[in-house]
Order: structure tokens, then C-alpha cells, then sequence
């Protein structure tokens, strides 16, 4: 199926602003973790500065624009800070060191490094191997060389973190940020994406340009942990999933997708969590494959497609002995809860796939609020037998679709402008069907308490915590 129209028939760095002068990084006073911060002018000093290193360096470069030459990169080689010292290479004032060249950065066999404020403008991959952990990547300018295939960041490694960075600008095929793991299976454990700006991705082709694809169709079967939080997407054209998950046991939650044509997608893998994101006018909301995953507290509004599609299956499960070809395929998805979520003036609000020909068996979609414009649908499920409906509510001059029971329609009684909350007033207040022991907040991140409300909020007077987010909250300039 053509996937650029699948849904139409369906304790941060403190560092903001580092400017760091000569004289105060070598007058710095030793920490009691590790040896004064230094000062590299060239890249010949870097590299020693680099080998040189132990737990609590830190090491600044001048600002510039420095070339680094392919057979020379600057290579963390059995280097290893600890948790709490980690090695510290940092841009004397971010976004005012700029590497150019085939490669930057190299690690192998390296723990606990930090890099810190540069502009990378490479030609090759930034690679963090298995042989590495407890890589970090932070308050970085990734746009490297154009060129189709070309895929800017893989992480192989466990417990990397990248946090503040942006990722923007690539028109052909590649992915800005990819997560694998060991061998032809497994995946990198505990790797942490936190407040990053992904924008400005325009490749037209069908598949390829996802800002984030964590995993792939062979690791479908590992579990990665890894948790996507507090990200921002924007004019994410170039795959319809602008995060892409191919792994299990991960959580995705407090993204901001706005004007993309990139969703959220259970491609593959098992017992993940899509939580709290907002997306909004777009092209595809979140789209499930696989099994145990719950699908809560979301916000979509003004998506074209439809906000939340419960794909169908080539294959009924994966299992370790598949050919690799029917390991590409989709698997039904079984078990998965899809409830307390708001779909608004979208193309269709929840939407099934009869594409395939095995239906999702023992899914529940209860206590969702659905508002729909005149000429829309709320309900387009072609599968019906393997789902339990109940508690959601239905409003607007949308037609209900085919769902047949599970549902009152009655006014919200949203407010108007920005994100449309609960008023005082809402039948929704209270109105759940079911309880949802883990599901301690709402998409403000305000406390649910009692029988829930439905759909994404919670009413409640107190500001909320989480909110669409701009690109002042993200980045290499974020809080």
C-alpha cells in the first residue's frame, strides 16, 4: 500500500548561552571529580586533551570552523568517565564551533562522554557503537551533507542519551536519528531522546526519511526501553511516521508533532506506551501494529487523515523463527487498549485498515472523546469482532461511522481556542466506563483521581504542566 496515503482510507545542562573565555577555563579550580576544565585551540590539541582525559574532564574548544580530516577524526578510544564525572567536550560558545569534514566524533570502546554545543556538518554517520555506553549528545546543530541514504545518527549504544539538540534540513532519503542495537536483533537498552527539535524534512519519496525510527523490522522481537519524551516535530514531511517504532517496551510521550505529514506508529514490537503527545494539523495521527500496547491521554486535532488507526495483519505474530520477509509484514494487533484520548476535526477520528486480511483480536477502545466536522466520519472500522467498545462520547456534525454500541453523544462543552478543554460543566466529568490503575495524569499532566474523565483531560483549575510545545522549549537554547 502506498504509505504516503495509508491513513486516507483509514535534570537538564544549565548552559544556555556558554561562553566560556580563556583565562576562566584554565584558572578554573581542579573538581574533586577529575582535573580542571582545559582549552584546545586546534584539533591536534583536542585529540590530546582527548587521550588525556579521565572520570570529570572537561575539555572546551575554540570557537571556529575546523575541517576534520577522514583519517584523522577525533576518536574516543577506551576512554571512560563514570556516571557521575563523566569526560566533557564542549563548544566554547554553542552554535560558534563548527565541524566540518568526513567524520567528527569516533567512539569505541568509551563510557560516560558528554559532547556539548557543536554544529556538525559531517558526511558520514555519527555512530555510537555497542562497544560504547552512557553516550551523550547535547545541545548540538545536526545537518549533515544531503545525500540520499545518508542516515545522521545511529545509536547502537545503551543508556545513550540525547537531549536539546536540533535536527533539521535533509530532502532525500535517511533518517536524522536511528536507534539499533547488538547483532542482526537486538536492540540498544535505556536510550533517553528528550527535548529535541526535528524539523524541515521534505523527502517525497514513499519510505525512508523518518526523523526518528527506533529499531527496525528484524529487532521487532527486542525490547529497547527506550523513552521518546518532550520532543518537538514540525514540518516532518519526509515518511508518514514521524516516529517510527520497530522494538517493544517502549514509551513515547509529551511529543509535539505539528504541520507534518509524520505520525506516531506502532510499526512493530510489543507493550509500548503512547502517552500525552499532542499532533496537530498534520496529515496522520498514531497508527498501531503489534500486541499490549496502550494508546492514552493523547491530543489530536486538525489532522487530515484519521487521529488514531488500529491497523490490521499480514502475519498474526511475529515469532523469532520468521523468515525475514514475514517479519517485514504487519502484525495484527491483539490486546492493545486505546482509551481517554481527544480526536478533534480530524478526517476520521478512529479508523480501522481492511488492507490485510487478519483483524485485531481482544482490543479495547473505551472512554474517548470524538468531535467531528460536517462531512467527516467518527468511526470507520471494518473489523468489529475483535473490539470492545464502551464510555466514549461522540459530538459534532461528523456521522458516527459504523461504531455500534460503546457510546453516547452528548456536548463536551470544550472551550474555544488553543487546546479545547473540559468546562466545569462537561457530562464528560466523571463519566468513565473503566479504570485505568496506571494511568496517573491527563495530557496537561494534572492528576486523574477518582473515576476518570473522559478523554484526554482531566477537568481540573490548576495550569497545565504539559502543553503543545514550541520551539523555545526544545533545542539547544531549551531550558
Amino acid at each position: 500500500m502506498h504509505r504516503r496515503t495509508f491513513l486516507t482510507s483509514t535534570a537538564a545542562l544549565t548552559m544556555a548561552g556558554l561562553t566560556v573565555p580563556a583565562a576562566a577555563v584554565q584558572s578554573r579550580p581542579p573538581t574533586t571529580t577529575g582535573p580542571r576544565a582545559t582549552r584546545a585551540t586546534t584539533l591536534d590539541q583536542l585529540r590530546q586533551e582527548i587521550a588525556a582525559a579521565g572520570p570529570g574532564a572537561r575539555i572546551v574548544l575554540a570557537n571556529g570552523t575546523y575541517d576534520v580530516p577522514a583519517d584523522r577524526p577525533l576518536a574516543f578510544q577506551g576512554k571512560h568517565g563514570t556516571a557521575a564525572a563523566p569526560i566533557t567536550v564542549l563548544a566554547e560558545t554553542r552554535n560558534q564551533v563548527i565541524l566540518t569534514g568526513q567524520r567528527g566524533f569516533t567512539f569505541a570502546d568509551s563510557s560516560d562522554v558528554t559532547i556539548n554545543g557543536f554544529v556538525f556538518r559531517q558526511r558520514s554517520t555519527l555512530d555510537l557503537p555497542t562497544s560504547c555506553s552512557g553516550i551523550r549528545l547535547t545541545r548540538n546543530d545536526f545537518q549533515f551533507t544531503d545525500s540520499s541514504g545518508l542516515n545522521w545518527v545511529l545509536v547502537r549504544a545503551d543508556n545513550t542519551k540525547l537531549d536539546r539538540n536540533h535536527f533539521h534540513g535533509k530532502s532525500t532519503l535517511g533518517v536524522f536519528l536511528g536507534i539499533e542495537g547488538p547483532g542482526s536483533a537486538g536492540m540498544a537498552r535505556g536510550v533517553l531522546v528528550q527535548r529535541n527539535y526535528f524539523s524541515d524534512h521534505t523527502f517525497t519519496g514513499d519510505n525512508g526519511g523518518e526523523p526518528i525510527r527506533l529499531g527496525l523490522s528484524g529487532r521487532s522481537l527486542s525490547d529497547a526501553g527506550a523513552l521518546i519524551e518532550l520532543n518537538l516535530f514540525e514540518r516532518a514531511n519526509g515518511d508518514p511516521e514521524a516516529i517510527s517504532v520497530k522494538s517493544g517496551s517502549n514509551t513515547i510521550r509529551d511529543n509535539t508533532i505539528r504541520n507534518s505529514l509524520g505520525g506516531i506508529v506502532l510499526r512493530h514490537g510489543n507493550k509500548s506506551r503512547v502517552e500525552g503527545n499532542f499532533i496537530l494539523a498534520g496529515s496522520n495521527g498514531i497508527r498501531i501494529y503489534g500486541n499490549d500496547h496502550l494508546i492514552v491521554n493523547n491530543y489530536v486535532e486538525n489532522v487530515s487523515g484519521s487521529g488514531i488507526v488500529l491497523g490490521s495483519g499480514s502475519v498474526r505474530d511475529h515469532l523469532a523463527s520468521d523468515s525475514p520477509e514475514s517479519r517485514r509484514g504487519n502484525d495484527a494487533p491483539d490486546r492493545v487498549t486505546i482509551a481517554l484520548n481527544t480526536v478533534l476535526s480530524s478526517g476520521t477520528a478512529i479508523a480501522g485498515e481492511s488492507v490485510r486480511t487478519l483483524p485485531p483480536l481482544g482490543c479495547t477502545i473505551s472512554d474517548n472523546l470524538l468531535v467531528g466536522d460536517s462531512g467527516k466520519t467518527l468511526v470507520s472500522m471494518p473489523y468489529q469482532q475483535g473490539i470492545a467498545w464502551s464510555g466514549n462520547i461522540l459530538w459534532g456534525q461528523a456521522s458516527n461511522g459504523n461504531i455500534s454500541g460503546g457510546f453516547s453523544r452528548k456536548d463536551p462543552l470544550l472551550t474555544t481556542g488553543g487546546v479545547r478543554r473540559l468546562t466545569s460543566g462537561s457530562p464528560a466529568i466523571n463519566a468513565a466506563s473503566k479504570t485505568y490503575p496506571t494511568v496517573t495524569r491527563d495530557v496537561d499532566g494534572n492528576s486523574r483521581s477518582g473515576r476518570a474523565d473522559v478523554g484526554a483531560d482531566e477537568y481540573s483549575t490548576a495550569a497545565p504542566t504539559n502543553r503543545p510545545l514550541t520551539a523555545t522549549d526544545v533545542g539547544p537554547s531549551a531550558p
